[in-house]
């Protein structure tokens, strides 16, 4: 198979990433003009109540069939044998989830007024199941990927401004969100076919596969529920104001994590391939390249978060939102610590298989989360939500850095991260400087927040080849040479 480039890879699915978090940004103005309270307040029920079967669909099949699928795809009956056993594990699945789902509309009778727009969200789980997208992280084809989710994701904004026009239409509205979600995985069945032949079998090996899917799921669980929690808690303890202020701040929060993982979690496959094979060295360099990588991208991101958060929040959410500028800038230093966490479960624990480990590190921080969460929120209200969460994003990172410290620790402290470490703070030293002098010179909003954004990336990269970044110096020779190509 021929190798695939990571830095293009990295770069597909960190716009993918992009567009699967704006898409909402642009919809939702619209939507919440347009429909009724009552109509949106179904619609966000709906969708909320449908994920949590999504995820029982789900029960951890990608991130396994990821790891374990990796060092078979060279080898097409390989591949199409254990393909085929995952996607067998993952309809039943997706059977059981339709059962209980099901079970639970007609047992539950408050959830009568929901069941019609529930029944369109359910549509999420068959498709997502047949889109088989972990055989296409298995095989890095994230070109496929990107430029399907962005025809899908075009197609459904016509939709949407063509079929939303009254209060009534949030059942259009649930429809065009499933379609620019899933739509395009029947295609994904389709075009598998190339990779490999992947059809439901009798014999699946359930005892070899089913543990480590099922601790994975329950780690996914453990997930969801302490994410929750925060929102959950406040909701509880203070008043529907207080998680509006909060929600704007972790939507925004979440635009830019997803945006750094996605250029990171490209070389999970890689690496699952490279230990699978037991190249241990190749292993160990790839994994310094992504732990270096970050080092480069997640502190800036963050302090230009925090410099920019009043504008970030005025742009996208409007002056009633200013109140929750404290809170961004906080939950913002959770895109280091959630980050380097992210990169040591799914690229140091998973492929290495010690998802039980996983498990237990989430469950220590989903139930620390809890505990911080009662104690701050009576004392700051959103904003302690914001400080727990950095708290836990933190223990969590510790706890999996710890967990797979054999192969972290001796890159931690290699020469190289320290001195990306160094680099990286120095520039975002400019970064500081560059928007406090935009702030006193430039009144304009936009102008303002553009050009801070353009020059903080311009000076902060001009920092890291000043004091010879070897990261840095590699992306320029890269422009340099494709710049020539030209």
């Amino acid at each position: 198979m021929k190798k695939k480039s990571l830095g293009v890879n990295a770069l597909l699915n960190g716009l993918r990433s992009a567009l699967n978090l704006i898409f909402p940004l642009i919809t939702f103005p619209y939507v919440s003009r347009v429909l009724s309270v009552d109509g949106m307040g179904i619609y966000n029920f709906s969708n909320t109540y449908v994920n949590y079967f999504v995820l029982i669909a789900g029960l951890g099949v990608a991130t396994y069939a990821v790891r374990e699928g990796a060092k078979y795809r060279d080898n097409k009956e390989q591949i199409s044998e254990f393909a085929s056993q995952i996607f067998t594990i993952n309809m039943f699945s997706t059977l059981i989830a339709y059962v209980l789902l099901i079970g639970s509309l007609l047992i539950f009778s408050n959830l009568r007024n929901y069941v019609t727009c529930i029944l369109v969200f359910s549509l999420q789980l068959f498709f997502t199941t047949i889109g088989t997208e972990w055989l296409y992280t298995i095989y890095e084809e994230y070109q496929y990927i990107t430029v399907r989710s962005i025809a899908f994701k075009i197609i459904s904004i016509v939709l949407l401004f063509l079929l939303v026009h009254s209060p009534n239409d949030y059942l259009w509205y649930a429809a065009i969100t499933v379609f620019a979600s899933v739509g395009s995985n029947i295609l994904n069945y389709i075009h598998a076919k190339s990779f490999c032949r992947i059809k439901l079998v009798k014999d699946t090996n359930w005892k070899y596969h089913l543990k480590p899917i099922l601790i994975i799921f329950a780690s996914a669980v453990a997930i969801t529920l302490y994410v929750s929690s925060d929102t959950t808690i406040l909701g509880l303890l203070k008043n529907d104001y207080a998680v509006g202020i909060y929600g704007v701040a972790v939507k925004i929060y979440t635009i830019v994590s997803g945006l750094i993982s996605g250029l990171l979690v490209v070389t999970i496959p890689r690496l699952a391939m490279l230990i699978g094979k037991r190249k241990v060295r190749e292993y160990n360099h790839v994994l310094q390249e992504v732990i270096n990588s970050l080092s480069i991208l997640g502190l800036p991101a963050a302090v230009g978060l925090v410099m920019l958060s009043q504008e970030v929040i005025l742009i996208i959410a409007g002056k009633k939102y200013l109140n929750g500028t404290l809170s961004l800038q906080i939950i913002t230093w959770s895109l280091i610590f959630s980050n380097y966490s992210t990169i040591f479960n799914q690229c140091v624990l998973i492929p290495l298989k010690r998802e039980s480990k996983t498990l237990r590190n989430t469950v220590i921080t989903g139930l620390i989360n809890v505990g911080l969460n009662f104690i701050f929120i009576p004392l700051w209200s959103y904003d302690g939500t914001a400080l727990s969460t950095v708290i836990a994003e933190f223990m969590v990172m510790f706890l999996n850095g710890w967990s797979g410290r054999d192969y972290i620790g001796p890159i931690l402290k290699s020469r190289r991260t320290f001195k990306s470490i160094v680099d990286s703070i120095v520039g975002c030293m400019g970064i500081v400087v560059v928007c406090i002098l935009l702030k006193m010179g430039i009144p304009s909003l936009i102008l303002r927040t553009t050009l801070s954004v353009v020059l903080s990336v311009i000076m902060y990269g001009a920092i890291l080849v000043f004091l010879k970044n070897e990261i840095a110096l590699e992306y320029l020779d890269k422009v340099i040479n494709r710049l020539k190509g030209y």
